[in-house]
């Protein structure tokens, strides 16, 4: 079933859901920060072996010192990226 709906309509249709989630709505915001960290934190693994080798050792430690907060789905995306010791 096919809809030809003017941008003015569709504007009242999206008014009328619910807003999203605050939880989603700061995730969204927080992501390409998060990206941006991810990838300069595995930049650094794969050339740096000692740092590789503490970041595998005692992952959260070493994000907290390096102004990171080891929050559980960061850190878990983090150990998939990370090359093997």
């Amino acid at each position: 079933m096919a809809h030809d709906y003017d941008p003015e309509r569709l504007g009242e249709l999206l008014g009328l859901l619910c807003p999203a989630p605050e939880g989603w709505a700061r995730a969204a915001q927080e992501l390409p920060f998060a990206r941006s960290s991810l990838d300069q934190i595995v930049a650094r693994a794969e050339a740096d072996a000692e740092f590789r080798t503490a970041l595998i050792a005692d992952l959260e430690a070493v994000l907290e010192q390096n102004g990171v907060d080891p929050e559980p789905r960061l850190v878990d995306a983090l150990r998939r990226r990370l090359p093997e010791a």
